[in-house]
C-alpha cells in the first residue's frame, strides 16, 4: 500500500503506482518509466523507489 501522497511535497502519487509496477515488472528501466509518467521530484521518485509491498507478507497473519 503505497502513500496517497509524497511524504515532502504533497503531490499524489498513488494514481501512478500500478503502472509503475506493471512496467518496472515487465523489465522496463525504473528512471524511464518514473521519467514517463512525469514523476521528476527526487522526494517523489524516493517514495517509488523506497516502497516495499509488505501487505502480501503481513496478510497470512490476520
Amino acid at each position: 500500500m503505497i502513500p496517497v501522497r509524497c511524504f515532502s511535497c504533497g503531490k499524489v502519487i498513488s494514481n501512478y503506482w500500478d503502472e509503475y509496477k506493471r512496467r518496472v515488472d515487465g523489465g522496463e528501466d525504473k528512471a524511464a518509466v518514473l521519467d514517463n509518467l512525469g514523476i521528476t521530484r527526487y522526494c517523489c521518485r524516493r517514495m517509488f523507489l523506497s516502497h516495499v509491498e509488505l501487505v502480501d507478507v503481513l496478510s497470512p497473519y490476520q
